[in-house]
Order: structure tokens, then C-alpha cells, then sequence
């Protein structure tokens, strides 16, 4: 059996405290929205903040599907604080300290040294529907998940069109 959570495992419950101070619960979200769950490895770095930046100029679309995007690392709060406002980021940041959630995860490491750049995208009833891990690209880590979530909604939409049919 795999350390890390795969496509079809049930989402790893956890709360962590975001930017803003507030503690933020996995399951609570779920109860509301499926949600992008994305592991990055640091604030203010080139990287993570393109990474940060296109789920930013994305965010629209994701909530329109109803969607929230999460982010982590294991950066503290202020560290957060500051690289949201400065990033301008709508969505949440959660602060990992000690990187408990990431392992729990399985968000694997790049080359063994920095974290890892990994995507979840957890269904409303916290199931995991997609994995993507990609160090040297940030925004593919958004077209991912704006994908995936389009195929989730299709496949809802048509079984609720197919119930409505009586094939259910």
C-alpha cells in the first residue's frame, strides 16, 4: 500500500490555520464546494508565485464550478499573510508548519530536498478525483484542475439528466 493518496482515496481530513489566522477544516469546505487542494513549496518564490498568481486569474472559473482553491505550505501565517495580500490572492493559505498535512498526503519531494508541487482535486463528497505533480510547471497545475472539474460537472450533469429520465 502507497504512502501518498491516490485518485479514488477518501481526502485526508485536517485543519490548519490560514492567513488570516482562522483555523480552516477540510471536511467543512467539502460541505460547501469540491476543492483544489495544492501543495507548493514556499512563499515569495518565483515559482509559487506564478503558481499563486494563475490560480489567482483563474479563480472566477473555479467558483463558478463551484469550486474553492486551498493552498499550503509549510510557511507560518504571517509568511502567508504577506504573500497573499502581496500576490492578491482571493483563495485561502494554510500554514503546514512542520509539514504534518503534506505527509499525511504524500506530496512528495522534488529531488529529495524541496517540497513538492502537488494538486488534489477533491470531490463534495471527499474523494480524490485527480493527483498532479509538477515542479517546473506552476500553471499546469491549473489548467489540471479547471479540467477536471469540467469532466466532474459533465458526468454530474448527465446522471442527473439520466435520473430525470427514469434510467437511473
Amino acid at each position: 500500500m502507497s504512502d501518498k493518496v491516490q485518485v479514488g482515496d477518501a481526502a485526508p481530513d485536517f485543519s490548519l490555520p490560514s492567513q488570516s489566522g482562522e483555523t480552516v477544516e477540510l471536511r467543512r469546505l467539502l460541505e460547501r464546494s469540491e476543492v483544489v487542494l495544492y501543495f507548493y513549496p514556499k512563499d515569495n518564490t518565483p515559482g509559487c508565485t506564478a503558481e499563486a498568481k494563475a490560480f489567482r486569474d483563474s479563480y472566477e472559473v473555479f467558483k463558478e464550478m463551484g469550486a474553492e482553491v486551498v493552498g499550503v505550505s509549510s510557511d507560518t501565517v504571517d509568511s502567508h499573510k504577506g504573500f497573499a495580500a502581496k500576490c492578491e490572492v482571493p483563495f485561502i493559505l494554510l500554514s503546514d508548519e512542520g509539514g504534518k498535512v503534506r505527509k499525511m498526503y504524500g506530496a512528495s519531494s522534488s529531488l529529495g530536498l524541496l517540497p513538492g508541487r502537488v494538486t488534489y482535486v477533491i470531490d463534495a463528497n471527499g474523494v480524490v478525483r485527480h493527483v498532479f505533480s509538477s515542479q517546473m510547471n506552476p500553471a499546469k497545475h491549473v489548467e489540471e484542475a479547471v479540467r477536471v472539474l469540467k469532466s466532474i460537472r459533465a458526468r454530474a450533469e448527465a446522471s442527473s439528466a439520466a435520473s430525470e429520465r427514469g434510467e437511473a
